[in-house]
């Protein structure tokens, strides 16, 4: 399979610029695998109801996909330096596609869950995307070329919601992970077509590689402290997403997966907008911006604080802006995280990228299980309590006096 690969591979770009065709295939993969992680978040209500999980057990669904999607970054991504990293987008296809089909005939919880891990583990294909376009790209247009693919990224995180609870709404929850398989079938077909061959930029062994990691973890100040406010950010965030669909299915809202989805339109206007915030980093530096995007989530978490005062109408509007807000506050402290990150050591970029995404991700598989663990014993008050609780974190963080690195 190696050698037919191989040989079918496409020669690389000249200077004057990727073709579009590529630049697309390179963006709709991101976005596509990327989704994988999102598509069971509306849909939890009901698929709890069917497979007959308790809510509990539901909430684990995310929990372990976005585990599933730390430990990848953690362990597979670095492997982008060693081998051709053509093959190993090609082989992730395979696999994510494989454990989507699985999740869409799960016959039970438990078969579902440790799908749930294999769909976060294959689905850092998104990681070896976006550098495979930095690689890609020349330098005159490798700034434009990264931000298209990172806008497919982040439309793939956005619409996933949307477009899961449609489809759960109207043809069932396993409907939604065979279509899923299906799209992430069709991105490795085209990548083994178009993707090129990529030459490893060393040869360290994998034991190595991992070592970096946590050498560059304890040499350099200024990385944890990114990582722990991204992480902190990221439990507030999941713990809303991830309890969410659950929330407005029971009272006094009783609304299916596809309103629970719709709120990731809300989401979308505010992290849309979160790359006015890297020319904000630009012209006033990363760490206001940091400072700016944890101050909004806080805020926005806080606010939901308001809901059982108003009627459940109002609720909702209140639920959007707030999504709006916060997700705003996440994507500004991101961005702004990964402009100090890449400052520390440019040659170790994707290492610190690993590091910085498997905080990340810790943080969102936490949220996740918190979540779920807070919304049973004391509803969606709890829910709030603890976005609030750690996007206040996550600000300190921030503002805490800065350390030589």
């Amino acid at each position: 399979m190696s050698s037919i690969q191989i040989t079918h591979t496409p020669a690389a770009a000249p200077g004057h610029g990727l073709p579009a065709s590529l630049i697309l295939l390179l963006a709709a993969g991101a976005g596509l695998s990327v989704a994988s992680l999102y598509y069971a978040q509306p849909m939890l209500g009901v698929l709890g109801a069917d497979i007959g999980a308790s809510t509990r057990a539901v909430g684990f669904i995310p929990t372990l996909t976005q585990l599933g999607y730390a430990l990848g970054i953690l362990l597979l991504a670095p492997l982008g330096d060693r081998f051709d990293r053509r093959r190993i987008v090609l082989i992730k296809a395979g696999a994510l596609c494989a454990a989507l089909l699985v999740a869409g005939a799960a016959p039970s919880i438990g078969v579902l869950l440790a799908a749930s891990l294999a769909i976060g583990l294959a689905a850092t294909m998104a990681q070896d995307l976006v550098p495979a376009a930095a690689t890609l790209a020349p330098d005159a247009t490798r700034g434009k070329t990264v931000g298209t693919v990172m806008t497919g990224l982040l439309l793939g995180i956005l619409l996933s919601r949307v477009v899961s609870g449609f489809v759960a709404e109207h043809f069932g929850w396993r409907a939604m992970f065979i279509t899923a398989a299906a799209s992430i079938a069709l991105i490795g077909a085209a990548a083994w077509r178009g993707l090129p061959r990529f030459r490893p930029t060393t040869h360290l062994a994998y034991g190595a590689l991992l070592g970096s990691l946590g050498t560059l973890w304890s040499r350099h100040g200024t990385l944890r402290r990114a990582a722990l406010a991204q992480a902190l950010l990221a439990v507030g965030f999941s713990a809303f997403w991830s309890t969410l669909a659950v929330m407005l299915h029971g009272a006094p809202f009783h609304l299916g997966s596809a309103a629970a989805g719709a709120f990731g339109l809300a989401g979308a206007a505010g992290a849309l907008a979160a790359p006015l915030a890297g020319r904000l980093a630009d012209r006033r530096g990363p760490e206001l911006v940091t400072r700016l995007g944890a101050g909004l989530a806080l805020v926005s978490f806080a606010a939901m604080g308001l809901a059982p005062l108003m009627a459940p109408h109002a609720q909702l509007w209140l639920l959007a802006l707030a999504a709006v807000g916060f997700d705003l506050g996440m994507q500004a402290a991101l961005i702004a995280h990964q402009t100090i990150v890449y400052g520390i050591e440019p040659g170790a970029r994707s290492r610190l990228n690993a590091v910085l995404f498997t905080s990340m991700f810790i943080g969102m598989a936490t949220g996740s299980a918190l979540g779920a663990l807070v919304l049973a014993a004391w509803g969606w008050a709890g829910v709030t309590a603890l976005a609030t609780t750690t996007a206040t974190a996550a600000l300190a963080v921030r503002l805490w006096p800065r350390q030589a690195t």
